[in-house]
């Protein structure tokens, strides 16, 4: 198979070193601000110098993720850590914020970037916009298929890194607002709640619920090991593991079964158990290989399923009996399902009225238990004792070694000649003492191979060490430690690299727009179009509706998600990056996630003459943000802010209304709040159970804002 890179999670810096000595080939991490994990341990501005250092010394890249949105107020602080990150030789750094994209570009014209899957890219045109504004890697959305991975691969020269193995989100990559607009946790600032994790039922239009299990938008864990080799053979460049938020073991054992099916092309039931064992919620293997819409989500369970290794088939006030499918180890974790889960350590096992450090498939045992469980509830062991600890001996025993060769010259009379390459780099030390002619015990060739092959606690180890030397040399045992130690630090020099350090002058060219205040109304029904002179645009996320309505001030809406394009000539409202790239004549959407006078900035230098601002931008940052756009760039944006009507949550390729065969119907939290979903061809939406209704409007058109938006969508 093609050379690929296995990129592993580290969300500290033991799980740093697990992925290291797993064989990763890159490590992505994030620091204390701006990533997407806010809540992993994540490092220190120290952590992440000594992080790159030590990963550069065995050969693998570090990617640090700055991925969030970012408002004015914070562009200079978030500057400062992208120039700390520059220059400590960050090999690169995984963007979600386009207008952060476009500054840190032309400012650090040398530092890669790479487009984070946050930034929602599903097709062709949206890669090619990435590509003009200098973007080094897309990581693509989960949603994303082979046959458009493989377009994208051929006809950019952009390299591709995907997801492969972990927690999958429900909605499409980067367009969730159910946190941040429920609970006010952005996921976009890395501070998802989880909604998508928690209870709803489905009710109908009646209200009348049609659903069994509860979790009705939790998905199951990606698990593609066993389908690298389609990855890999249409010129994926970087298969991603997630888990930032997983402990060592869990980085350590999926990263060493990858590197193995990436070595071998060889996968067993074993791999596939083991990884089932540490972490699962049952494993898919996700859109991007044609999975069915049933078979993404778990409703029956959120969490960690394990494996099944039994059922209870009797209970009393003191034990629990259980018949055995699979192998039970003291101090193996397990979870007895029910409506009320019982999990726990099993510290005493008992079998044939004795007490026993394990069991077997088919034995019948007896654990202490209080709480109350019934006959044939299932039994999960979610923590393999002898799993971990054979993982914990792996990593104290383990040492990955970086295999150099070398030469050494040996001449009498003569100073010493010594080479050793990498395979990548070679360096050469000539010594500053001549090599003295032995009087009594010369020196032999297993002396000198002996000296020089103590590499120690360094990354190296000789695969061969050719030595040309006279028969008669003396040279003393510490000028050969000083010789070694010598060429082992010009060999740390050349691997710990420098990425040349070079800062430019941010610049962009803006039009500067005239001062107005606009009112304009999204509909998606025709019996909702009005002939209102106080709409400026009328806004129409439907086809047909659009086609029956002559009107001049008419905009189709395009969906944010977008696998094919049609040739519209009509001014179109977008709402992802390829639509920019591919038509003409556009307003971009909410979905763009515009927080900041740079990504505004970048998007009037595109042609973009309309620009909707988030959803997550409150009054003061939308002052802010037009008060830094004018003083920068001496003009005044194009902005718009939707002011009413019910937000879109959430956009998903898992369709929950086909799932259950439903035409309409509504999700229902455990408050009993109702959020309307609405089928689309391709797609699901779940809408705000209460409408956005922002009445001072004058107050935004007095700071700036030239556009207020009616939606009357839902």
């Amino acid at each position: 198979m093609k050379k690929v890179e296995l990129l592993s999670p580290s969300g500290d810096y033991n799980s740093l070193v697990s992925a290291i000595m797993a064989g990763a080939d890159a490590v992505y991490l994030g620091g204390k601000n701006y990533g997407a994990r806010a809540f992993s341990s994540n490092f220190s501005n120290e952590e992440i110098v000594e992080a790159i250092n030590f990963a550069h010394l065995y050969g693998v890249k570090v990617y640090v993720t700055v991925n969030t949105l970012v408002y004015d107020n914070e562009v200079e602080e978030f500057l400062n850590y992208i120039e700390f990150l520059h220059k400590n030789n960050v090999d690169a750094v995984i963007m979600q914020d386009i207008g952060m994209v476009d500054l840190v570009r032309k400012v650090y014209p040398n530092l890669e970037i790479h487009a984070s899957t946050q930034m929602h890219i599903h097709n062709l045109e949206g890669a090619k916009l990435l590509e003009k504004l200098g973007v080094k890697r897309v990581v693509l959305a989960r949603e994303t298929s082979l046959e458009v991975i493989k377009q994208i691969k051929e006809n950019t020269n952009l390299e591709i890194e995907i997801f492969v193995h972990g927690a999958l989100c429900i909605c499409s990559s980067g367009q969730c607002l159910m946190s941040s607009l429920i609970k006010n946790r952005s996921g976009n600032r890395g501070k998802c709640a989880g909604n998508c994790r928690l209870k709803y039922d489905l009710v109908d239009t009646n209200k009348k619920k049609v659903n069994n299990d509860q979790y009705l938008l939790s998905t199951k864990d990606l698990c593609t090991i066993e389908y690298l080799k389609e990855l890999i053979d249409i010129g994926v460049d970087s298969i991603k593991i997630e888990g930032r938020m997983k402990r060592e073991e869990y980085v350590f054992l999926v990263t060493s079964l990858y590197r193995k099916m990436i070595d071998t092309n060889k996968v067993e039931l074993e791999d596939i158990k083991e990884l089932k064992k540490i972490y699962n919620r049952k494993f898919t293997k996700g859109f991007i290989f044609g999975e069915k819409n049933n078979d993404i989500v778990n409703q029956y369970r959120p969490n960690h399923m394990g494996i099944e290794i039994g059922k209870v088939i009797n209970t009393d006030e003191k034990y629990v009996t259980i018949k055995l499918t699979d192998y039970l180890h003291q101090e193996d974790g397990i979870r007895i399902l029910s409506n009320d889960d019982s999990g726990f350590i099993v510290n005493y096992i008992y079998k044939n009225k004795k007490l026993v450090k394990e069991a077997y498939k088919g034995d019948i045992i007896k654990i202490p238990l209080k709480d109350k469980v019934k006959i044939n509830y299932i039994v999960l062991k979610t923590t393999d004792y002898i799993q971990i600890n054979s993982i914990k001996e792996s990593l104290k025993n383990i040492k990955r070694k970086v295999i150099i060769n070398g030469k050494i010259i040996i001449k009498t009379l003569k100073n010493v000649i010594f080479t050793i390459s990498d395979g990548v780099n070679s360096v050469s030390i000539i010594s500053d003492f001549q090599v003295q002619k032995s009087i009594n015990k010369p020196l032999k060739k297993e002396d000198i191979l002996k000296q020089m092959s103590k590499l120690g606690d360094t990354v190296y180890e000789f695969d061969n060490l050719d030595i040309d030397m006279d028969d008669d040399c003396f040279i003393l045992i510490s000028d050969l430690n000083k010789l070694r130690r010598d060429i082992i630090d010009k060999l740390n020099e050349k691997r710990l690299y420098k990425i040349p350090f070079v800062k430019e002058k941010y610049s962009i060219e803006v039009k500067d727009y005239q001062k107005e205040k606009n009112e304009n109304i999204l509909i998606s029904r025709y019996e909702d179009y009005k002939n209102d002179p106080k709409y400026k645009y009328i806004f129409i996320d439907n086809k047909e509706v659009f086609d029956k309505i002559d009107d001049p001030r008419k905009v189709l809406k395009i969906d944010r998600v977008v696998n094919k394009y049609n040739n519209y000539d009509d001014l179109l409202l977008v709402g992802e990056l390829g639509s920019i790239n591919y038509y003409n004549n556009v307003f971009v959407d909410f979905s763009l996630n515009i927080t900041n006078s740079y990504a505004v900035a970048l998007m009037h230098s595109l042609g973009v003459n309309m620009v909707t601002l988030s959803y997550e931008m409150g009054f003061e940052e939308i002052n802010n943000l037009i008060k830094s756009y004018k003083k920068r760039y001496n003009a005044n944006p194009n902005l718009e802010v939707i002011v009413y009507g019910k937000e879109e949550l959430m956009i998903s390729k898992f369709n929950l209304l086909k799932m259950y065969n439903l035409e309409d119907g509504y999700l229902k939290d455990i408050f009993g709040n109702l959020y309307h979903i609405k089928n689309g061809f391709e797609f699901m939406k779940i809408y705000n159970n209460v409408s956005r209704n922002i009445c001072n409007i004058n107050d935004y058109f007095e700071i700036g804002v030239n556009n207020v938006r009616y939606n009357f969508d839902d």
